[in-house]
This record gives C-alpha cells, sequence and structure tokens, in this order.
C-alpha cells in the first residue's frame, strides 16, 4: 500500500491511492511491519486487522508529521488539494 500514485499500473489487483491519510494521522499511519490487512474488492473496502486496544496505544505514541520545507511542491499540493476520497481537487490553502 502507498500514499503515493502509480502509472501505468494496470495488471491485477493494486492499492496505489490511498491518500495522503498517513500524514494526516489516518488509519495507515498506524500499520506496522506483520499487522494484517484485508482487501475486499466487490465491497471497496481495505481493513487493518489490529486490536483497536493496540491500535488506541499506537495513536497515542505516533507524532503528526511535521513537512521538512514548508515552500517545496509538496508543501504547496499537501496545502491546496483535497483526498481522494474527495475528488483530490483543489481547495482553499490550510494553514
Amino acid at each position: 500500500m502507498t500514499d503515493g500514485q502509480l502509472s501505468g499500473l494496470n495488471r491485477g489487483i493494486a492499492i496505489g491511492q490511498v491518500s495522503p491519510e498517513a500524514a494526516m494521522g489516518g488509519l495507515l499511519a498506524l500499520v506496522e511491519d506483520g499487522d494484517e490487512i484485508v482487501i475486499d474488492v466487490e465491497r471497496h473496502t481495505v481493513t487493518l486487522e489490529v486490536a483497536e486496544e493496540t491500535l488506541a496505544a499506537r495513536r497515542a505514541s505516533t507524532k503528526p508529521l511535521v513537512p521538512a520545507d514548508e515552500r517545496g511542491w509538496l508543501s504547496i499540493y499537501a496545502r491546496t488539494v483535497a483526498p481522494m476520497q474527495s475528488g483530490a481537487v483543489l481547495v482553499k490553502p490550510r494553514g
């Protein structure tokens, strides 16, 4: 899984646009090596199979991502583009 995009990939199942969820402190930020992730293609769902108590502990110890440079293109993108589930459209700059 990635929060990036895959260009030209068109064979088999691929999850390549999950949105910048990890950087925003979403569930993707809590995934660790060895975690089981269930992908249900028919229902269009991705489920992290980790106990809620474990996720709560991970959430408590996870620090928010701070961009290294607030002047670069990635920073501009992060402030002005909505997540994929919202259509990845331009929005009023955040911050």
